[in-house]
């Protein structure tokens, strides 16, 4: 495929991207999803990302929230390439609503037109090509993903199994080191997604094992082994930090959790798309499939075509593989010997929700698809029957996924006051009312509010609470009395920020207003006159 018609494919994709989650485009500044508090976070974390890896990246992970702990960025999902894509977004002006909703439309377009290419180098079919992206970004699960950021950026996946399938039908030391980085960039856009991706690239290996067995495995050790020392290089020094924080506070997801977001065959009959919806697919919506994973009934049948048609093609089998290692993993602990694998794959242990796995069956059923229709566009000879069933299959593809329009809401804008703390140097911030460590997710706001300052917060609200925050919400409970106070003054708070909407700001000698307006205030801690009953 030349470079012309490969840039009018992204087009293509990027139309789509914009049809179906429309109207985001029409406001991508101020339409969100941010009654989601995921979506919020992951707003804040692409803004810290972008900040300070080209600042100071030894301390990337060290974020401004839950101080004064330290790696708080891996509480949560890093998203290291989405935030690497909103540098130029940030330096250009963009606020955190419009970065995001620009990288969830790049997310989804990327995703179908990574697939696209690589289902068009192997079939040589255009159309069916079209059909194998659109089929793998825009599906049932990726809508219900929008607050999500990290589920939506799948398009390396694709490319790093094009090019097991390059190394193993003739190994190279280049094609080693392109599955390397392929593989590695998508572990760098989600934790979960560096597992999956793992599951899929040694489910696809098994599917194929005389390329790799006997004889055939000696000219395959040192292109193997390049692919394997790139992708350490790159993925290690961002996955240690969860090393760490999992060692020293314990972060491990245990099976009890796991249970709870485990699939059941009824997540595999549920989708949001208007079409099954309204015709039957709300009965099972309502019983349980909550984590929509039906692949469409164009999917079933161009895979089901594939695998009968093509069955000797490796690399039909490879994406089968692939199919069938997402659904098995999809069921978690509802699974027979989950527990035993949860054991013996420590990557395991940081997957709360193993039910999101049967989106990598939904994306390689999408290779298959396009495997499916380009046989057939093969088998039929006369050029205005194959059009017709080109054009069928992408109606058809478009309107079983179709959702549009989306519900948003209007994003609240970062308390401009708070900008004022950029001018603090060694400022350290609490914003109160804090929210419960119960329902830590009404901290979301101040985080927003700290990408015009980032400076160190006690306030924060990730995946993990550490019991840090427990204490200082316990000690807090009587702001803005004597005893409170103190102990902020021991913590190594210097400045209060008080959301107090229409009521009054609080008052104490030991607050020294700094400025205020739209119902928030910012406060600086004097504390030569607080006096800490702990010293009397």
């Amino acid at each position: 495929m030349n470079a012309r018609r490969a840039i009018g494919l992204l087009a293509l994709f990027s139309v789509l991207a914009v049809v179906h989650t429309w109207p985001l485009a029409s406001a991508p500044g101020t339409l969100s999803r941010n009654d989601n508090a995921d979506t919020v976070l992951n707003e804040w974390a692409i803004a810290w990302v972008a900040h300070q890896l080209p600042r100071d990246p030894v301390r990337l992970f060290d974020a401004n929230i839950f101080y004064p702990e330290q790696r708080t960025l891996a509480f949560s999902e890093h998203m290291i390439v989405q935030g690497l894509m909103g540098v130029p977004l940030f330096a250009a002006g963009a606020s955190p609503v419009l970065a995001y909703n620009l990288l969830v439309l790049a997310g989804f377009a990327l995703t179908g037109w990574g697939m696209c290419l690589v289902v068009h180098r192997w079939t040589g079919d255009t159309v069916a090509a079209v059909a194998a992206g659109s089929l793998a970004a825009f599906n049932a699960h990726s809508f219900t993903r929008i607050p999500h950021l990290q589920a939506l950026h799948v398009e390396f996946l694709p490319l790093a199994i094009y090019c097991l399938d390059r190394l193993l039908a003739s190994p190279r030391v280049l094609t080693g080191l392109a599955l390397g980085s392929f593989f590695a960039l998508q572990g760098l856009t989600s934790y979960y997604w560096f597992v999956f991706a793992a599951f899929a690239l040694v489910a696809a290996a098994l599917a194929r094992p005389m390329d790799w067995w006997g004889e055939r495995a000696r000219p395959l050790v040192v292109p193997a082994g390049a692919a394997l020392g790139i992708a350490m290089l790159i993925v290690v020094p961002f996955l240690w930090p969860y090393y760490d924080v999992s060692r020293s506070l314990g972060i491990v997801r245990s099976l009890d959790d796991v249970a709870l977001y485990s699939g059941s065959w009824r997540d595999y009959l549920s989708t949001p798309g208007r079409l099954h919806f309204a015709a039957w697919s709300h009965v099972v919506w309502g019983t349980g499939g909550k984590t929509p994973l039906f692949p469409g009934v164009l999917a079933l049948g161009l895979g089901a075509i594939a695998v009968a048609a093509r069955w000797r093609d490796t690399r039909v089998r490879m994406w089968l593989a692939i199919v069938v290692v997402g659904i098995l993993l999809s069921f978690g602990t509802n699974l027979p010997g989950y527990g035993w694998l949860y054991q013996a794959v420590p990557m395991l242990k940081g997957i709360r929700a193993p039910v999101r796995a049967g989106h990598l069956a939904l994306i390689a059923l999408a290779a298959l698809a396009g495997f499916g229709l380009a046989h057939l566009r093969h088998r039929i000879r006369r050029p205005g029957v194959a059009g017709v069933l080109a054009v069928t299959a992408i109606v058809i593809a478009t309107a079983e996924s179709w959702v549009a329009p989306i519900g948003y809401y209007p994003a609240r804008e970062p308390a401009a006051v708070a900008g004022l703390l950029s001018g603090e140097p060694r400022a350290v911030v609490v914003v109160f009312p804090m929210a419960s460590p119960s329902v830590p997710f009404g901290n979301v706001q101040y985080m927003l509010d700290s990408t015009l300052h980032w400076k160190p917060m006690l306030n924060g609200y990730s995946g993990f609470v550490p019991s840090s925050y427990v204490h200082h919400w316990t000690e807090l409970q009587t702001f803005p009395d004597e005893r409170a106070l103190a102990y902020l003054e021991r913590v190594g708070v210097t400045h209060v920020v008080v959301y107090h909407g229409d009521g009054e700001a609080p008052e104490h000698r030991g607050l020294q207003h700094v400025a205020g307006s739209d119902g928030v205030t910012v406060f600086r801690l004097r504390w030569e006159r607080i006096e800490d009953p702990m010293r009397r």
